[in-house]
C-alpha cells in the first residue's frame, strides 16, 4: 500500500483562521469542480491527525467531495500550550470549516476522539439554525459511551498531575509501545506509520499539549447522556465499525452499542483500535457499502 509521506501531507495542506486558531485542512481536487457530489467529512482521533485517513481518502476521492482537518492541538494545526481544549470548541471549528467551504450537507467518518466531536455535531443538528445537515455518521473505535471507555495507563498518567513530566519524556519508542498495545497482534503498526504519527505529534511542540487534550475524557462524562440520547432518537443513519481486539473501546464497546442503539448497524473486525490503518481495504469496502445502501434507501423512499 502506497503511503502518504509527512512532506506531502504538509505540502497539500491549506490553512484557515477558524474560531481564532490556524487550522490545517484538506479538500479533494473535485471539491470546487463538482459541488453536486456528496461531501464526506473525516474526523480523526487522539493523538494522531487527518493523515490516518489517507487510504480511504485516495479511493473515495473520485466519487465524493472530501474534506478533512487536523483538529486544534493535533497534526499541523495550532497547538496553544496555555489553552483549555474542549470537544465543544472542536465542533465549533468543524462547523466553521463547513461554513467556509459552503457545505450544506455531509456524511461523517469519525474515529476515537473524532467520535465525540461527531456526537456533539449530531446533538446540535436540530438546535442550531442554518447548520449543515448530517446525512450519515460512521463511527470507528472510540469512547461512544463514557462508562465503557477504558483508557490505557499511559493516558491516565498523561491526564494526571504528572502529565507534564510524562509528556516531556515521551518519545517515538514509547509511542510505538503504546500503539503496539492497541493494535491487534496480527495487524501491528509499521515503523513507517509510527514515524509519521510521531512527526505529527512532535510538530509545533505538540507533546506539550497532550495532557490538556485529554480533558476530553471528562467531557465525555459531562455530555455523554445528551450525546447518547441524540444517537437513540436521531433519524440520521448510524454505523459502527469496531475493531474488537481494542483494549480501549473494542468488543465491550460494540456490545453496549448494540444493547443501547435501536436497530443498530455494526460490523466487528478482527483488528484493534485503528481499523482504518489495520484493515484499510476492509474499512473502505464496508463504508462504501454503507453509503450506497443509505443512498438507495433515500432514493426509494
Amino acid at each position: 500500500m502506497k503511503q502518504l509521506t509527512f512532506e506531502n501531507y504538509q505540502k497539500h495542506a491549506d490553512f484557515s483562521e477558524l474560531c481564532g486558531h490556524r487550522i490545517a485542512h484538506w479538500q479533494s481536487l473535485n471539491f470546487e469542480r463538482n459541488p453536486k457530489q456528496e461531501t464526506i467529512l473525516f474526523i480523526h482521533g487522539f493523538p494522531s491527525a487527518a493523515w490516518d485517513w489517507h487510504f480511504q481518502w485516495k479511493h473515495l476521492a473520485a466519487q465524493y467531495r472530501l474534506l478533512s482537518l487536523d483538529l486544534l492541538g493535533f497534526g499541523l494545526s495550532d497547538k496553544p500550550s496555555e489553552h483549555q481544549y474542549s470537544l465543544l470548541e472542536q465542533a465549533d471549528i468543524v462547523q466553521a470549516l463547513l461554513s467556509k467551504q459552503g457545505v450544506k450537507q455531509y456524511h461523517i467518518l469519525a474515529h476515537d476522539y473524532g467520535d465525540s466531536v461527531a456526537q456533539e455535531l449530531l446533538s446540535r443538528q436540530d438546535a442550531i439554525d442554518n447548520a449543515a445537515k448530517i446525512l450519515s455518521i460512521c463511527f470507528l473505535n472510540g469512547g461512544l459511551f463514557a462508562s465503557h471507555h477504558r483508557p490505557l495507563f499511559a493516558q491516565k498518567l498523561l491526564k494526571s498531575r504528572f502529565g507534564g513530566l510524562a509528556s516531556h519524556f515521551m518519545n517515538k519508542a514509547s509511542l510505538a509501545r503504546g500503539f503496539n498495545k492497541i493494535f491487534a497482534a496480527d495487524s501491528q503498526p509499521s515503523d513507517y506509520e509510527i514515524d509519521i504519527l510521531w512527526q505529527l505529534i512532535e510538530h509545533n511542540n505538540g507533546k506539550k499539549v497532550l495532557p490538556k487534550l485529554l480533558s476530553y475524557i471528562d467531557e465525555r462524562n459531562q455530555h455523554g447522556k445528551r450525546w447518547v440520547e441524540s444517537m437513540i432518537s436521531t433519524v440520521v443513519p448510524l454505523y459502527f465499525i469496531n475493531g474488537v481486539h481494542d483494549p480501549i473501546s473494542g468488543q465491550h464497546m460494540l456490545d453496549h452499542y448494540i444493547d443501547i442503539i435501536p436497530h443498530s448497524r455494526t460490523t466487528a473486525l478482527d483488528v484493534g483500535h485503528y481499523p482504518q490503518l489495520e484493515a484499510p481495504e476492509k474499512v473502505l469496502s464496508l463504508y462504501r457499502t454503507f453509503l450506497t445502501e443509505i443512498t438507495n434507501c433515500f432514493i426509494n423512499t
